[in-house]
């Protein structure tokens, strides 16, 4: 969207600070149903980033990114530990949550303000002390360097790069998991097992963005090598995420609640996945029908007309 813009002659920056904003809402209110909601925390990321997307450097860039991975709060934390600071060892503010036992048993009502408080503040505290909102900042810098580089159109330039990068990503994930234990006995010892956590969770936190970014390259690599036919049945459910995510909430959360029928106490985990897999086609089957008839999902249409203050057409000619 700012490299549309700016191809127009237009600094679309304010316009898209709005259009966070009006995400930040919505993130709010959607939390209010499931506090384990992402998009407020991705809108508050996108401002912060808005003011990084200035720095014309992609060797900058890179830095910047590679500043959020390390997650220098969370060494920071690990330092102070072996220094003997007795907050580093403490037990996370997370680990504390009042809001559980209501999702277990409390009322819709009941749930709805823990959501509003309790949930909120326990999930921003867990993103801030498990390293993840450090983490979502560097892949937004990541973003704005594969937009600036045209990493996912510009095939034949980067087909060497991707291919190189498969491998060694590869091999740095297998060993990360499998010296990560015998660090972390190194690290922590004589009563430094209450910061052994963080070193957990900052090392599981770089094991899993080894696998995103794994799976991206193949991902694109597979895309290119058969032009699309076999996964661009997935773009119509890209298409409409903001509409998807949000009904996955209003339906399953009623499903695994105390307030609805309380799956959490009867749906295991094989059964949990066999319900996710007919769900997920149940929303690719409705995008692409959806977008036969419309031209943007039903939240994506309200998102772009505030976004402009105008109603868009949503209706396909």
């Amino acid at each position: 969207m700012m490299d549309g813009e700016a191809r127009r002659g237009r600094d679309f920056t304010g316009r898209l600070a709005w259009r966070l904003g009006i995400l930040l809402v919505i993130g709010l209110l959607h939390g209010l149903i499931y506090r384990g909601d992402i998009i407020q925390v991705l809108a508050v990321s996108g401002l912060l980033v808005l003011a990084i997307n200035r720095i014309r450097s992609l060797a900058w860039l890179w830095a910047i990114a590679a500043v959020f991975f390390l997650q220098p709060w969370m060494l920071f934390r690990i330092a102070a530990a072996l220094s003997g600071q007795a907050w580093a060892v403490s037990p996370p503010n997370f680990s504390h949550d009042p809001a559980m036992p209501i999702y277990l048993t409390g009322t819709l009502i009941q749930t709805l303000v823990a959501n509003l408080w309790d949930g909120l503040t326990t999930k921003w505290w867990f993103m801030f002390e498990s390293g993840r909102i450090s983490q979502i900042m560097g892949l937004f810098v990541v973003g704005l360097i594969l937009g600036r580089t045209d990493f996912f159109g510009d095939e034949d330039r980067l087909k060497r790069a991707r291919r190189i990068a498969i491998p060694v990503l590869l091999a740095s994930i297998l060993t990360l998991r499998a010296f990560r234990d015998e660090l972390s006995t190194l690290l922590f010892h004589d009563g430094l097992d209450g910061a052994d956590w963080v070193w957990t969770m900052m090392t599981g936190a770089w094991i899993d963005l080894g696998w995103t970014m794994l799976s991206v390259l193949l991902f694109v690599e597979v895309w290119h090598r058969l032009g699309g036919r076999i996964l661009g049945w997935l773009a119509p459910a890209g298409r409409m995420t903001l509409t998807l995510y949000i009904v996955q909430s209003l339906v399953f959360v009623p499903v695994f609640y105390g307030f609805g029928l309380g799956g959490y106490q009867t749906i295991g985990q094989t059964q949990a996945f066999l319900i996710g897999i007919v769900a997920f086609g149940v929303q690719m089957l409705f995008a692409s029908w959806w977008f036969t008839r419309y031209r943007y999902g039903p939240l994506e249409w309200g998102l772009r007309s505030l976004t402009w203050l105008k109603r868009i057409p949503i209706r396909r000619s």
